[in-house]
């Protein structure tokens, strides 16, 4: 949901194959990039933070950026939170962007423990918001235009990424 009312949505593209989400849900095809108060989203669900291909920037030039955060929500459970807390800090090392992932906390219907590990990460890889382990929290953080552009004009590390084409 946006300020204005307007709703946009995002299909998962990567299926948890060991939760059989494939046996109940087709795959998404296509990236949704949305605005939100001048800072361009990347969608993401989930298991598709373990694509880096599928989340890839892929920048013509600096003002030509795709997005500036990565956004994934997700159910990890506890005894993966150190991989999803890795990858969160890679997505926004090898992107160029800031990375925002918001984890599920506490226990299901199945016995499955969550532990949270919400963080936000700059595009450096360095934690912004790194949530208490198994706490549900509210905090907010200031994600900068200004820092991000500079970041990506003094370190364009984008010029020297391998040109690739990504097909469905």
């Amino acid at each position: 949901m946006t300020p204005d009312g307007g709703i946009e949505y995002y299909d998962k593209r990567h299926l948890f194959r060991m939760g059989d989400e494939p046996l109940h849900y087709s795959m998404g095809q296509a990236r949704k990039v949305v605005e939100l108060k001048g800072f361009r989203l990347l969608l993401s669900v989930c298991y598709d933070l373990r694509f880096p291909v599928w989340l890839r920037q892929r920048p013509s030039a600096p003002e030509h950026f795709e997005y500036d955060a990565l956004l994934c929500v997700a159910n990890w459970p506890a005894p993966r939170r150190q991989p999803w807390r890795t990858l969160l800090q890679a997505r926004a090392i090898e992107n160029l962007g800031y990375v925002i992932g918001v984890n599920r906390v506490g226990r299901d219907g199945n016995g499955l423990e969550y532990a949270g590990d919400s963080m936000v990460v700059d595009f450096k890889g360095e934690p912004m918001i790194d949530s208490p382990t198994g706490a549900g929290f509210v905090e907010t953080a200031t994600l900068s235009a200004e820092a991000l552009k500079t970041f990506r004009e003094k370190f364009p590390a984008w010029q020297d990424a391998d040109t690739f084409h990504w097909e469905a």
